[in-house]
């Protein structure tokens, strides 16, 4: 069973009345058609998080029915204060194993999809942080046999009647939060002074995350008598005038020091939801060892929330709303505006350096249009070492994944970088992070947030209007995504943009690869359009521009192609000749991918020349090839065309097996 939940909270009381509500829903829900949701609701520091994953563990462990129990917090999905569901439903599929280059490209076919992964399927789904039942509604399992909890701010008013059991968390009674306090401080002061111990509770008013911080604050001084800091607490908190919870913070930001506060009014401006030591080095510029120590001061004063930071591989961390919106009063009032301009331009030049260094290792040296950013004095880089150095392949395959996942965890982060620099005219950072992007949207297609981004990077490029060869690049990656997104108009649109501007190129070798590049492009488009004819002209056009730099990668992968297009338009003897010197060339330049990818291209040309042996032999290669890569659709497509192969030539249980292994495939990822 899969178990996808952060700890247990070290100290949690009360809340039994809502738990035994919600275990006892759980037991009677007779909604077989559509599952059961929990709403917990509720003020922020009350606790829903906590008591919305204790609940989720529980049930994970008291019925065994469960195939999983999955969390995430719909805050990390957000752009602007906008939900992207598309993206939610991408990363819940991901979660129940759907290989990324199968998730669906239209939003309508990928909420099928989900709905048919997810039909027979027995779930525990934490959704965090919900604005609106409409957010919601979406990432519903379409199975009565789950159960999904759901936290918010306020009541979801946007819910029908019935469709979920509204759990309203109150307030801590005075026994209850009295018990918390105690639990947190473990302080002989609080039994030896009851009544200065009872003032501390009220002045929490019943918030836990206000007992936790309180508690972290008298343990802070551990030589002053209760009744001395009761009262100068009150007077600090009368002093500033804030109510509630905010009062608690406002006086553990007055104790902190000078760079810890420093540091938690530069936070709210770092782009994106979340930040990491790393970047948070980058943003403050107090070097790695100075922000570690104001990391921690933040983190005992109850200021920042660390619940991700082993849970990612980047090592996330985050300000919840209310302390992200507390941390930026702090920052209008106290801070220069020059200091966080400063640092917010050092931050994005320091992302941009990484996004580059995740984009060398994950998808090797490769053309780009912008020069690779310059280390940040007294900030590390995220990948150490030369991404240039000799590694072994298992070693360099491992770097390689490690970058990928870096890209996948930091993608918000880079989208709202994206945004920022945009807004502020830095052309040059848009274009150059829209580059790594790219890269990543390769194995992880459809997202909305990287389209935006890619267009950006256009609309970047021709507000610049200074280097032809950004316009070229970013014009063809757009149209790329745009055409797996099967946007095919406005992809024709970015082709013909790019094919406009290859006259104001230079003779460089680098301008030279990106005109045969934006040809490539063209024939792409049309062979997705499947006018096949017209897409070998391009590729043939395009492996002669590559030939006359000379590229020879370049002209093989256009081999490649054209073979491809050859065998599209039945002319069997030229794709047979094509793929093979294609497939040779990839073998001794240990490109992976596409050994396999040609491997399966001319196997399907020799079936077709009646020659089964060899045809058998390549499928097979291909299928290795995909199996190593774990690359689903190259696994399933491979199943497929020996199940045929067999199943023409009598041997029926082999075919069997393939066929059912590509079913189960396709069972897995909801794809029917």
């Amino acid at each position: 069973m899969k178990v996808e939940l952060p700890p247990e909270p070290v100290h949690f009381v009360n809340r039994d009345d809502e738990q035994e509500r919600a275990f006892r829903s759980v037991e009677q829900w007779q909604g077989r058609s559509r599952p059961l949701v929990l709403a917990l609701r509720g003020p922020g520091g009350l606790g829903k998080t906590e008591l919305a994953v204790l609940i989720a563990r529980s049930l994970g462990a008291r019925y065994p029915f469960t195939d999983g129990v999955l969390s995430l917090d719909l805050d990390d999905f957000r752009a602007d204060g906008v939900l992207d569901p598309g993206d939610v439903l991408s990363h819940l599929l991901h979660a129940l194993d759907v290989a990324p280059d199968q998730v669906q490209a239209q939003y309508a076919a990928r909420c099928s999809q989900y709905w048919n992964r997810t039909s027979e399927a027995k779930l525990v789904l934490l959704l965090d942080n919900a604005r609106y039942a409409s957010e919601v509604v979406p990432l519903l399992p379409a199975s009565g046999h789950s159960v999904v909890i759901v936290t918010s701010h306020g009541p979801l008013y946007d819910f029908e009647a019935g469709a979920a059991v509204d759990l309203a968390l109150p307030p801590l009674d005075e026994r209850a939060a009295t018990e918390l306090l105690d639990l947190i401080v473990r302080d002989h002061r609080l039994a030896a002074d009851p009544e200065a111990a009872r003032a501390v509770v009220r002045l929490c008013d019943g918030l836990p995350a206000a007992l936790h911080v309180a508690g972290r604050w008298v343990r802070g001084h551990r030589l002053r008598p209760l009744s001395r800091l009761v009262t100068d607490l009150a007077a600090e908190l009368d002093e500033q005038g804030v109510p509630g919870v905010e009062r608690i913070w406002d006086t553990a930001y007055a104790e902190l020091s000078g760079p810890a506060a420093f540091l938690y009014r530069l936070l709210p401006h770092h782009p994106g939801e979340t930040f990491t030591l790393h970047s948070a080095t980058a943003l403050s510029g107090l070097g790695p060892e100075d922000c570690q120590d104001a990391l921690e001061e933040l983190d005992r004063a109850g200021l920042v929330d660390l619940r991700l930071l082993t849970l990612t591989e980047a090592g996330q961390m985050r300000l919840p709303g209310p302390l992200r919106a507390h941390a930026l009063r702090k920052s209008r009032r106290e801070a220069e505006q020059e200091e966080t301009a400063e640092a917010t331009a050092r931050l994005m030049r320091w992302y941009v350096r990484q996004a580059q260094l995740a984009d060398r290792l994950a998808a090797g040296r490769r053309l780009t249009v912008v020069d690779c950013v310059g280390p940040l004095a007294g900030t590390p880089d995220v990948f150490e070492g030369d991404p240039e150095a000799p590694l072994g392949h298992e070693a360099k395959a491992a770097r390689s994944a490690r970058a990928g996942r870096w890209l996948e965890e930091e993608r918000h982060v880079l989208y709202a970088c994206s945004r920022l620099a945009y807004s502020r005219g830095m052309d040059t950072e848009v274009v150059a992070l829209s580059e790594p992007v790219w890269t990543h949207t390769l194995d992880h297609p459809h997202q909305s947030e990287a389209t935006e981004t890619l267009k950006r990077a256009v609309d970047a490029a021709l507000r610049h209007g200074g280097d032809t060869a950004w316009l070229v690049r970013t014009r063809c990656q757009l149209a790329r995504h745009l055409w797996q997104a099967q946007e095919l108009e406005a992809a024709q649109e970015q082709v013909d943009g790019a094919m406009a501007a290859l006259d104001l190129l230079g003779n460089t070798e680098r301008d030279r690869k990106l005109a045969a590049s934006a040809v490539e492009h063209r024939g792409m488009l049309k062979s997705t359009r499947g006018e096949w004819t017209a897409a070998l002209a391009d590729f043939t056009a395009s492996r002669d521009m590559h030939r006359a730099i000379p590229n020879p990668y370049g002209a093989l992968l256009q081999t490649y192609r054209m073979g491809e297009a050859s065998a599209r338009t039945g002319d069997l003897e030229t794709a047979h000749r094509l793929l093979s010197e294609a497939h040779s060339g990839f073998v001794a330049d240990g490109r992976a991918r596409l050994v396999g990818r040609s491997a399966f291209a001319l196997a399907g040309v020799l079936y077709r020349l009646g020659q089964t042996a060899g045809a058998r032999e390549l499928y097979q290669e291909a299928l290795g090839h995909a199996d190593m890569r774990r690359a689903g659709f190259d696994l399933a497509r491979a199943h497929d065309a020996l199940a045929q192969l067999e199943a023409d030539q009598g041997h029926l249980a082999q075919a069997e097996e393939h066929h059912a292994a590509a079913q189960a495939f396709r069972g897995r990822n909801g794809l029917g």
